[in-house]
């Protein structure tokens, strides 16, 4: 029996590995938030001994109705674990949790480091693993909650193709495409990714919001797209989201405004104009300040009028 995915050392391919090559008894996950929870059922549902860690413990609770142990401390997840996964806010909480997780670490365990949290974090975090003599994988995610919870994220790889991580990824993601040997290459290739999300959900929002100040009903745009060369699933989504104004989250105001801050801050280390991701940043931060934070990124659609309404997501 062949995985979906596993790891592999060519850059840019997808590496089909034998299932139950590798034994791993045990992952310790730090972070269940709206990713992490959705990768950790998958975890178990692929037999795996799971250990999480939630800086709110309340929310990692759901996962112990399912099998997982659920600790109070990173250091209780990490100890005797094969591998580790970060999967938080950003690099900041990653290197708060890995700091507080430090006296359960052995040398030669692999960590898995699979938030986004930009160029000049992820060499931070990168100098942890060598002090602690950590296996360090540079391994951020494309996708959002849905992708999370069906186990179809893409799991963007690099640095050293552990054999351990074959089952934690092939039962997180779909796929797993490796871009190098190198920790960074992935978080690299994840910042141009996420980059063309938000951008392209700042261009539905203002767009619709435009289609509504101008007083053109939002729907007839939607008809004008729908079935022509410019729709696709990903404008159907957030066309959707706007009109019925739902926004409950997949990925936050927040979460897609922070992202823009590590894409103008590796463009600038790379001498690249960033211009619509900057300007996408403006448009989220004037969404949250609006009380949209916490809602979809979607939402940003309402930072197109002078006046941003309170938040409305349930």
């Amino acid at each position: 029996m062949t995985r979906r995915a596993g790891c592999g050392a060519e850059t840019g391919r997808t590496v089909r590995i034998r299932k139950g090559s590798d034994a791993v008894n045990t992952v310790a996950l730090l972070g269940t938030g709206i990713m992490g929870s959705g990768m950790g059922r998958n975890l178990l549902r692929a037999g795996l001994g799971l250990r999480v860690w939630n800086r709110t413990r309340e929310k990692a609770e759901p996962l112990a109705a399912v099998g997982a142990v659920v600790v109070d401390t990173p250091a209780e997840a990490v100890a005797g674990a094969d591998v580790v996964l970060t999967m938080l806010t950003d690099g900041a909480a990653v290197a708060d949790a890995m700091a507080a997780a430090a006296p359960g670490l052995r040398a030669g365990q692999v960590w898995a480091q699979m938030s986004t949290v930009g160029v000049v974090a992820l060499d931070e975090l990168a100098g942890f693993a060598r002090e602690h003599g950590l296996v360090f994988v540079d391994a951020p995610v494309q996708g959002t909650r849905q992708p999370a919870e069906a186990g179809t994220l893409v799991v963007l790889a690099s640095g050293p193709a552990d054999p351990r991580l074959a089952p934690v990824f092939d039962a997180v993601g779909a796929k797993t495409l490796w871009a190098g040997a190198e920790a960074g290459a992935a978080t690299r290739l994840k910042l141009t990714t996420v980059g063309y999300a938000i951008t392209l959900t700042a261009a539905v929002g203002e767009a619709l919001a435009l289609a509504e100040g101008l007083g053109v009903d939002p729907g007839l745009f939607a008809q004008a797209l729908t079935g022509g060369p410019m729709d696709n699933p990903y404008l159907q989504a957030k066309m959707k989201a706007v009109l019925e104004r739902d926004f409950a989250p997949s990925f936050t105001v927040y979460g897609a405004e922070k992202d823009t801050g590590l894409i103008a801050e590796a463009a600038d280390g790379a001498g690249v104009a960033v211009d619509l991701a900057r300007a996408t940043g403006d448009r989220m931060r004037r969404a949250a300040a609006g009380g949209h934070a916490e809602e979809d990124m979607a939402a940003a659609y309402y930072a197109g009028f002078e006046t941003v309404p309170a938040g409305t997501a349930s």
